[in-house]
Formats: structure tokens, sequence, C-alpha cells
């Protein structure tokens, strides 16, 4: 630092302290953590507590404009308008200063330049770093919601009564409050140029046809458009197809000018009318997408299924069966399309690609419980769980085998469990961790046969007393398999359990059989 103060001595030492401050303040956690947090408060919308921003500048925009109102031609107490002219005005004010702080770092620009100067041994040059600085500031006060913003602001200065209009402005700043309007303006403004060249047509339409009529009219006594003002008022109320009727045209030159003027306006009312329908036909797959992905990012705790495939479609619907949250990822539209038929939050997109996940923003630890990758191909669901894997080291991965001689490749790319069909029964002990966490998986991949299903029966106190013992069920009179006993309570899965093995109410019985088979075989358990 001393080779970057001591090259200009008169200023040494006040460039000295500008670096070291900003190092100091790049080096504290507090403060980078601290800035880290507003930024998430105003720009993150998945940000829980930026609903509750959003909808208190909501209410004091309602609040202030209702007052604005109000004070045209009523008292308003004085309490109340204090509270518009200072606290609202304040509390935008701070917002304002708190966006234009988080958009761009003065440190590390002040940073960059002192090492930029020092590594080619020239002296410091704070202005070119305050140049910077300000330039970034610039680029966000410049955007049209920041301007926004600064006029919601203006009325602070209330003494001026002229500028206590611009609390109109405040309305403007329900756009960045409010996602549905940010959708329509982003909609919109895809046709812009359309939009921007039907506007400069109905401009020279309106005034064409207001200077013609002001020339036919405004001689004639008889004639209520006798400036061009009223000629141009006339001209894009005529236009509008809204036809007041408070000026009307008493030459028959004005009323033809008139008829020319309302069908064209007819006609802008229509292209301006297909160019909006357009645009939203055109980004409504998008606007969809963008709902999609806000409803996978507002779950708590849910499956992320990889390849809606048949498998995929019996996992998913056996896991809502259960009350489970379910995501799907598919790379085929119709596979997609299917899934959200069936009430599945569904996403179209490569499963094997760190682009889906990514526009997704999930967080896996948290949210994801387990991933199933459920393609037809052994193929793709190894490239799932690559890309997986380089994302997130411990989400836990369960994978469908299609070909045995895949399972290796399956088990390289970081699967923890392998399904495969004709080892169901040996498979249905499988636990992560003591947590049988894929069981329900597992369950649905078992009823891919048709006839032959997997069922749970839970036992509730009275016939667990009486049978006893796992000998007392008798399952083979109804050709049935005691897969196994899961003990809800203590979290345990007990595979073939012995003769001997104590029944208790709450255990759950795995069976796997004749699905009309185990319906009599419930029906004796508690006809006995």
């Amino acid at each position: 630092m001393h080779q970057g103060g001591s090259a200009s001595e008169p200023f040494g030492h006040s460039l000295h302290v500008a670096v070291r401050m900003a190092y100091a303040l790049q080096a504290s956690e507090r403060y980078r953590r601290f800035k880290h947090r507003i930024h998430d408060l105003l720009e993150n919308n998945a940000n829980p507590y930026k609903k509750v921003l959003d909808a208190m500048m909501i209410m004091l925009i309602f609040i202030s404009v209702v007052i604005l109102i109000r004070e045209v031609k009523n008292h308003v107490a004085d309490g109340w308008l204090f509270f518009n002219n200072y606290v609202i005005s304040m509390i935008f004010l701070t917002e304002y200063l708190l966006r234009l702080w988080v958009h761009s770092s003065a440190t590390a620009r002040i940073i960059e330049q002192y090492e930029r100067d020092l590594f080619v041994q020239r002296p410091f040059r704070l202005l070119s770093a305050l140049g910077a600085v300000m330039r970034e500031k610039f680029s966000y006060m410049r955007k049209p919601v920041a301007i926004v913003d600064l006029m919601a602001i203006v009325p602070f200065f209330h003494e001026m009564r002229l500028l206590r209009i611009f609390i109109i402005f405040r309305v403007f700043k329900l756009f960045r409050y409010t996602k549905s309007l940010r959708q329509l303006l982003s909609i919109l403004s895809s046709k812009r140029f359309e939009l921007l060249t039907l506007l400069i047509f109905a401009s020279i339409v309106v005034f064409v046809s207001g200077v013609m009529i002001y020339v036919m009219e405004a001689n004639n006594p008889d004639s209520p458009i006798n400036t061009l003002y009223k000629a141009l008022y006339w001209s894009v109320v005529t236009i509008s197809t809204v036809g007041y009727g408070d000026f009307v045209p008493a030459t028959n030159e004005g009323r033809a000018v008139a008829m020319v003027v309302i069908i064209t306006g007819i006609a802008v009312l229509s292209f301006s009318t297909s160019i909006v329908v357009s645009a939203f036909t055109e980004q409504m797959d998008e606007v969809v997408r963008t709902k999609t992905i806000q409803d996978a990012r507002a779950l708590s705790q849910f499956y992320l299924v990889c390849g809606y495939s048949e498998i995929g479609a019996l996992v998913a619907r056996r896991l809502r069966t259960r009350g489970r949250k379910v995501v799907v990822i598919d790379r085929d539209e119709r596979a997609v399309r299917s899934a959200k038929e069936q009430g599945l939050i569904a996403l179209v997109g490569d499963p094997g690609s760190l682009e889906s996940y990514k526009a997704l923003k999930i967080d896996f630890a948290r949210q994801v419980l387990c991933v199933l990758c459920l393609d037809e191909s052994d193929i793709a669901n190894v490239s799932t769980a690559l890309t997986l894997r380089a994302m997130h080291q411990e989400v836990r991965i369960l994978s469908v085998l299609e070909h045995e001689a895949n399972r290796k490749r399956l088990k390289l790319a970081g699967i923890n469990e392998v399904l495969y069909v004709q080892e169901m029964i040996g498979l249905v002990a499988a636990e992560f961790g003591g947590k049988p966490v894929a069981f329900e998986a597992i369950h649905a991949l078992s009823s891919e046969q048709s006839e032959v299903v997997t069922d749970e029966i839970t036992l509730d106190e009275h016939v667990a007393r009486r049978l006893g013992t796992v000998e007392a069920l008798h399952v083979k009179p109804f050709r049935l398999i005691l897969l196994g006993v899961y003990d809800l309570a203590e979290r345990h899965f007990a595979f073939h359990p012995p003769k001997e093995f104590a029944l208790q109410s709450g255990h759950i019985l795995i069976v796997m059989g004749m699905a009309h088979l185990i319906r009599e075989f419930k029906a004796d358990l508690h006809l006995r």
C-alpha cells in the first residue's frame, strides 16, 4: 500500500486511507454478509421476506395516492400529511439509496484500480477509481425503474406545491413490486418495434387529420372546432373510436375527414390488438415455464423425477397418493404435458444438462429428498447421475436398471441404489443411512406388472394382539409373499422376519401378491 500512497506526496495519506478502508470492508465478513442480505431482500424473489417488503411498499403507495386525492377538496389531518410527506418519502429514499449501494461494489473498484496501478508501477489514481464507481452507479440511476423511484421521492420537497404532483409516480413503483405487471411489460417489450411503428403511424394520422379538420372547420362560425388544439383533441378522440360527441364537424369536408379518421382508427385498434395477442401467444410458454420454476422453488421438500417414462408415471402417482411432492424433468414435451395433466410440477429440460438444474435454482441439500432417474435408457440415467454428482455430492440418487450389463456403469456414475424390476423382492430392504428413503419408489416400481402388486397393511392394536407373531399371519393360503415388517416408531425395516417375530400395533406388513388376494387377506385379518 505504501507504494500506491507515496507516489503523490500531497495526497499520499488520503489515498492510503482510501485503499486501506476498501481492503478492510472487502475483508469484513460482517459487511459482506450484511450487503448480501440487503441485496437478497431487495432483488431475490425467492426470499420470503421480500414478499413482506413488497406488500408493505404497495400499501404505502396506495396510502400516499389516497391522501393526494383526498387533499384536493378535503382537509387531511396534519398527522397523515406528516406521514405522507416525511415518513413515506424517507422510506422510499432509504430504499433508493440501498438499491444504489448494492448495485455495484465501490470497494472492489478502488482495490482493482490500486492493484492495477501497483502492477504497472504508477501512482494510484483515486479519481479514476471514483470515476469507475460513479459510472456504475449512474448506469443504475438511468434505468427506468430507478428514475421512477427518484421521481417518487421528489414530493419530499413539498414546499414546492407543483412537485406534489410527482406523488403519482409512486403508482409506477407498483411495477417493481408486482410480478404480474413486470411480466406484462416484458411481454409487451418483445413487440416494442411493432408497437412503436404503429404508434408513429397513429401519431402521423392524428397530426395530419387534426390539421385537415382545422383547415376545414376553423373559419366556419357554426363549427366548435376553431383552434388547432381542439382539432388535435378531436382527432385523438375520433381515431381511438371513443367519439365523445362534444366536437362535431359542421362542414361536409370535415365530415369526410372524420370518416377517414374513424376507419383508420378501427384499423389501428385491430393492428394493436393483434400485436398484443401475438406477443402473449409467443411468450406464453416462457411465462408458464417461469411459473413452474417458481412453484418448484417454493416447495420445502420433494422427490425429483428425471424422466417421465411409464415407470416414472407409476412412481410419481404412488408418491402423490402418499402426500409427497414431486417435480418432473423430461426432455419430451408430450411427457411433460402428461405429467402436468396428472397435477405434477413438470419442466421441459434435459436431465443430463446442468442448465436444467441451474434454471430451477433449487437447494438440493434442503429441498430434494431423493432423485429418481427413471428414464428408459440406462445411458440417459448415467448422464443424469454424473450431472447431479457434479452439482451435489451428497444428494441421494436412485435409478431404474433396464439392462443388467449396465449396472456397473450406473454405480460408477454415483447412483446410490440401482433398482432392477426382476430383483424387486431383494431390494425392498435397501435403506439409505437407516432411513427407507427409496421405499415408496420401490413400491411403485414393483407395481409395474398389472397383476402382481405390493401393498402395505398397518396393524392396529386389536389385530396385533390377536396375532402375536408372524407365524399367525398365515399368508401362504392366500399365495402372498411377506417381504418384511416396517416398524414406523423405530424406523426399522425387518426383511423376511422369522416366524417368532413379535407383531406390535403400528407395524406395517409389506406383502406381494395378486391384488384381489391381498384384499381378501386384509379382510381375513380383521374377521378372524
